[in-house]
């Protein structure tokens, strides 16, 4: 199902009451009308709708919202819009955390847990800065936010982790890849 689909199923404002009576308890047709105040005949065509459109199931004589359903959109949603790149790491488990948190040029997100976080940042880095080179702060800061756009995570924060997780090291304005982070990559 797309979320256009679902967005379509609850379009209708029947549907859509009937729907919330089920996800706030009502069990049975009769328990719906009650709960809508629609006529037997309009909950029936709904439930109808809901039920071929996966988002209403019945559970042992009763009717349950399948809220799972609005996951499932979601994900699908957010997997048709990510590419499947491989990043070139040669790694299973490294390739899964870049293409969660990574998409083409752009940083989806960072990690919370450290390890990874490093892991992200770093083949992020090593994307955009050559070994050996220095860059000023104005190109670190360019370059980052091309990568930051949409993230929800400002340049500045990047290149304030990249400095914390010693994957890029700063002196007199000027910013360069570690000789360890150059290796681990």
């Amino acid at each position: 199902m797309t979320a256009q689909a679902l967005a379509g199923l609850l379009a209708d404002e029947t549907r859509l009451r009937v729907f919330s009576a089920i996800v706030l308890g009502a069990a049975t047709p009769p328990e719906i009308a009650t709960a809508t105040g629609a006529k037997a005949k309009d909950v029936a065509l709904a439930l109808r709708k809901l039920t071929g459109g996966g988002l209403v199931v019945e559970d042992g004589g009763e009717l349950r919202a399948a809220t799972g359903r609005f996951k499932e959109v979601l994900r699908s949603a957010a997997d048709a819009g990510r590419t499947t790149t491989d990043h070139g790491t040669g790694d299973d488990r490294t390739e899964f955390l870049l293409r969660t948190f990574v998409d083409g040029g752009r940083l989806l997100g960072i990690p919370s847990q450290l390890g990874r976080r490093r892991t992200v940042l770093a083949h992020l880095a090593h994307r955009s800065f050559r070994p050996g080179e220095r860059y000023p702060e104005r190109a670190v800061n360019e370059v980052l936010r091309g990568w930051s756009e949409g993230s929800g995570t400002d340049h500045v924060a990047i290149r304030r982790y990249l400095i914390e997780l010693d994957v890029l090291d700063r002196a007199d304005g000027h910013y360069w890849l570690r000789p360890e982070a150059e290796s681990a990559s």
